[in-house]
């Protein structure tokens, strides 16, 4: 028998503190956290493992910096509002545009002048690793 579908009202989810919700090995850095929640960054975990995907969706001020950093997951950026520039010519993403970007990839990026909201999916709980440069 085959499970029912799964419905998920974002607007009915809380957002995320990802030093609780996350289990320790896949916690971001406690530093990035903090920077994040000081320059008015949040997330909402969407989609919990429920047919095999997981899926965030994130809210980051004008001109917020992620810094460089990996996952150990794949990932599918999709962007809802605003926009960015990667790091390292990567190139920029706008309302619509999306990016796949493979586990172990570095990459950081800035958002422009009105934020980004965006959701990230992906086939696992991924882990955040900083880079350094």
């Amino acid at each position: 028998m085959s499970q029912p579908p799964s419905i998920f009202h974002w607007q009915e989810i809380q957002w995320d503190d990802p030093m609780s919700s996350l289990p320790p090995d896949k916690r971001p850095p406690r530093e990035l956290v903090e920077k994040a929640r000081r320059g008015g960054a949040r997330r909402k975990k969407i989609v919990c493992g429920e047919g095999g995907f997981y899926m965030n969706r994130s809210s980051l001020g004008p001109g917020f910096r992620v810094p460089p950093h990996k996952h150990d997951h794949d990932e599918l950026i999709v962007v809802l509002g605003g926009g960015c520039a990667f790091d390292d010519g990567l190139g920029e993403l706008g309302p619509g545009d999306s990016i796949v970007i493979r586990a172990e990839t570095r990459y950081g990026f800035r958002c422009g002048d009105e934020g980004m909201e965006f959701l990230t999916i992906r086939t696992g709980e991924a882990k955040v690793e900083l880079e350094e440069g």
